[in-house]
């Protein structure tokens, strides 16, 4: 077996040793590492350019109502405040007994050095890789398997035909791909309950699936659409509340030129179902031992545009979430939003790396010394703000 492998499972190779076979049909890659200890990080790249503005709003900036005048509330119009400055977008509700248990933050005004040139995909690679640059070849998460102290194996599994860029490198990782054809007969599944009856996280796994139904309608009571984001993260979650201590997958939709206001509910209801789904997976125990950190490419323009909409822009938001997370802040240095305030007099003014937000949260969550950080994980990343994100 080579140190990067693509296991493409069938029907019948599944059964050599993979597991929650009824939770498979999800629709975007789900990557998993398997290590000691029992902090567990979820990374979840929101492709599109989430904006930040909306999603966590500054109505008490003096700036934002000529910015935002149909994009933007208040809490008097539905705005969830949050601390009497920021508010979140009601889409987001599901999130707010997070919020009131200390199980949720936002990090403000934060970017990878990408700049000006405003293509998802360069911003992705970016992003992804880790690096000052388009120089990086490989995924900032498959460094981190080399240097987690005591990871053992570091295996990771990525749940897609094609690996994300961010777990691509040296160390091994295999991937698992939902098939057409991956339904299994009763037989096969009654061979899997006699072959992993003593191993307890497999048989709560397959028990838990083979109750569920997973068709997109049934995973809410009055019929509403995120299914296979449901399912996607309650499978990391029982995969990670066994053997596994990282995940990470991706949520599409936040492109949002036009028409914002109904496609970007739709994408922080996906966002809400993963995160409340990957709590109630874990249980408490488990989540309590997690960190949940939603990063996206770059943020939107602070105007939004004639179409209902925003452009693409620079500085973003970044969501933190666990038990173990740094809870109920906004995060970060905010930097106004006049227009002497903004970068080019149109983006959110950058003042944070969301790099260092990752690296604080590997220093926390698996204790890889700054140095790894800032040479291997992370090449020329300063770590000198990182301590604003570290669970207190």
């Amino acid at each position: 077996m080579t140190d990067q492998e693509s296991l493409l499972l069938s029907r019948r190779g599944f059964l050599a040793g993979a597991c929650c076979a009824a939770a498979a049909p999800v629709l975007a890659p789900v990557s998993f590492a398997a290590m000691p200890g029992d902090n567990r990080f979820v990374t979840i790249i929101l492709r599109g350019a989430m904006d930040g503005l909306d999603l966590v709003q500054p109505y008490g900036d003096p700036a934002f109502a000529a910015l935002r005048p149909k994009l933007g509330r208040m809490p008097d119009t539905g705005l969830l405040d949050l601390d009497g400055f920021f508010g979140l977008n009601p889409a987001a509700a599901p999130l707010m007994p997070l919020w009131q248990a200390r199980e949720l933050s936002f990090v403000h005004a934060v970017s990878t050095p990408y700049r000006n040139q405003r293509s998802h995909f360069d911003g992705q690679d970016i992003l992804e890789t880790g690096g000052n640059d388009k120089s990086q070849k490989t995924g900032w998460l498959n460094r981190t398997l080399a240097v987690i102290p005591q990871s053992g194996r570091r295996t990771a599994i990525d749940i897609n035909a094609s690996m994300d860029l961010i777990l691509t490198g040296p160390n091994r990782v295999a991937s698992w791909s939902s098939q057409s054809n991956f339904a299994l007969a009763e037989d096969e599944l009654a061979f899997l309950e006699r072959l992993y009856a003593q191993d307890a996280p497999f048989a709560e796994a397959l028990a838990e699936a083979r109750s569920t139904d997973i068709s997109a309608d049934s995973l809410y009571s009055d019929g509403k659409r995120g299914g296979g984001i449901a399912d996607m993260a309650r499978l990391a979650g029982g995969m990670l509340k066994g053997d596994y201590r990282i995940a990470s997958f991706s949520i599409n939709g936040w492109d949002t030129h036009v028409g914002q206001q109904a496609q970007f509910r739709k994408a922080v209801a996906d966002l809400s179902t993963a995160i409340v789904t990957l709590k109630d997976s874990l249980g408490a125990e488990a989540w309590g031992k997690t960190v949940v950190l939603a990063m996206t490419e770059f943020g939107r323009t602070a105007r939004e545009n004639g179409t209902g909409g925003t452009d693409h822009g620079t500085g973003g938001l970044a969501v933190l979430a666990g038990g173990a997370a740094t809870g109920g802040k906004v995060l970060g240095q905010w930097p106004g939003l006049a227009p002497d305030s903004l970068l080019d007099q149109r983006d959110l003014m950058p003042t944070g790396d969301v790099r260092e937000v990752a690296a604080a949260m590997l220093y926390q969550q698996f204790g890889i010394s700054p140095g790894n950080l800032t040479t291997k994980v992370f090449p020329g990343l300063s770590f000198d703000k990182s301590s604003i994100y570290l669970r207190a």
